[in-house]
C-alpha cells in the first residue's frame, strides 16, 4: 500500500476514536477560541481533513455554512451522521487535500481549515500542494488555519507512555535521532506521519505570502498535565485554559504543545508558492 492507502485505512478503522479524541480537550477548546476570533455566523468554512467532523459540526451549530473534505470515506460518513445528530447541516465529500481545488473547483470560502492533512503529507512538495490548494479555495482577505504536529509532540507522547523510551523499533530510533539533530521527521508513527520542528513550520508557512496573524501551541502549556487538569472542576479548567491562551503564542512555550497552528490572512497580492 502507498502512504495514502495506509492513512485512509487508519482513519477508516478509527472514526469513533478520532471523534472522541479531542472532545473537551485543550487542543479543541483553545483552537476554538482562536477560530471564534475570526469566524462569524453566516460565514462559509471549508474544513479540509476535517475527520469525523468535530470542528465542522461546532461551526455549523454556530451558524456557519460548512463543507468538509476528508481522505477517509468512513470519516465523511461519520461527519454526516454527527451533523444529523446535532440537528445541523454540513456538506461532506471524500477527497485528497492536495486536490481540494480540483474537487471543489470554482468555489471560494471565507475561511479554510487545514487541520490534519499536514500531519500526514510526508514530502514538502505534497505539503506545498495542499496549502496551495487550500489557498486557491480561500477568498482574498480570508483566513487559513493550518495545523502541524510538533516534534515535541512525539516526546510528550513518550513521556505519557514512559516505557516507550526502551523501544528499539526502527521508527522510534529514527525519530529520536531526528530530535537530537534538530530535524523534522517523516515516516512511521501512529500511522504515516510528519512531525515538524518549530522553525521548519514557520519557515514553510512564511513562503505563501500570507499575513501572519498567529502561531500558537494548540494545547497551550497543558499537554504534559492534561489528564490531571481536565479532571478538575469547570472553574479550574477554565482558569488553566485562560492561562494557556495567554501563553500559547510565546515562542518559549511552543514546545509545551503537541500541535502547532499557523493562522494567516490571504492578501490580495498572495501568489501560490512553488
Amino acid at each position: 500500500m502507498n502512504d495514502r492507502d495506509i492513512i485512509r485505512q487508519f482513519y477508516d478503522s478509527g472514526t469513533e476514536h478520532e471523534w472522541q479524541r479531542i472532545e473537551n480537550r485543550p487542543e479543541f477548546l483553545l483552537t476554538c477560541r482562536f477560530l471564534d476570533r475570526y469566524i462569524q455566523k453566516g460565514d462559509t468554512v471549508l474544513d479540509i481533513g476535517g475527520g469525523p467532523g468535530r470542528y465542522s459540526v461546532r461551526l455549523a451549530e454556530c451558524g456557519c455554512r460548512v463543507t468538509l473534505l476528508d481522505l477517509s470515506d468512513e470519516n465523511v460518513r461519520a461527519a454526516k451522521l454527527h451533523a444529523e445528530e446535532a440537528g445541523v447541516e454540513i456538506e461532506a465529500v471524500p477527497g485528497d487535500a492536495c486536490e481540494a481545488d480540483k474537487i471543489l473547483a470554482g468555489r471560494q470560502f471565507d475561511h479554510v481549515l487545514l487541520m490534519g492533512p499536514l500531519y500526514h503529507l510526508l514530502t514538502e512538495d505534497e505539503r506545498t500542494a495542499a496549502v496551495n490548494a487550500a489557498l486557491a479555495l480561500l477568498k482574498p482577505g480570508g483566513i487559513l488555519f493550518a495545523s502541524f504536529i510538533g516534534m515535541m509532540g512525539g516526546i510528550i507522547f513518550e513521556m505519557l507512555h514512559p516505557e516507550m523510551i526502551l523501544s528499539q523499533e526502527l521508527p522510534d530510533i529514527e525519530f529520536r535521532r531526528c530530535f537530537r539533530e534538530g530535524k523534522s521527521y517523516s515516516g512511521d508513527a501512529f500511522t504515516r506521519a510528519y512531525f515538524s520542528q518549530i522553525i521548519d513550520t514557520e519557515e514553510f508557512m512564511n513562503r505563501f505570502g500570507l499575513e501572519k496573524l498567529h502561531f500558537f501551541g494548540q494545547e497551550g502549556i497543558l499537554s504534559p498535565c492534561e489528564e490531571k487538569i481536565m479532571a478538575c472542576s469547570p472553574a479550574v479548567i477554565e482558569a488553566w485554559l485562560d492561562r494557556s491562551e495567554h501563553l500559547c503564542e510565546k515562542p518559549e512555550y511552543l514546545t509545551w504543545s503537541e500541535h502547532l497552528m499557523y493562522v494567516g490572512r490571504k492578501t490580495k497580492t498572495e501568489e501560490p508558492s512553488c
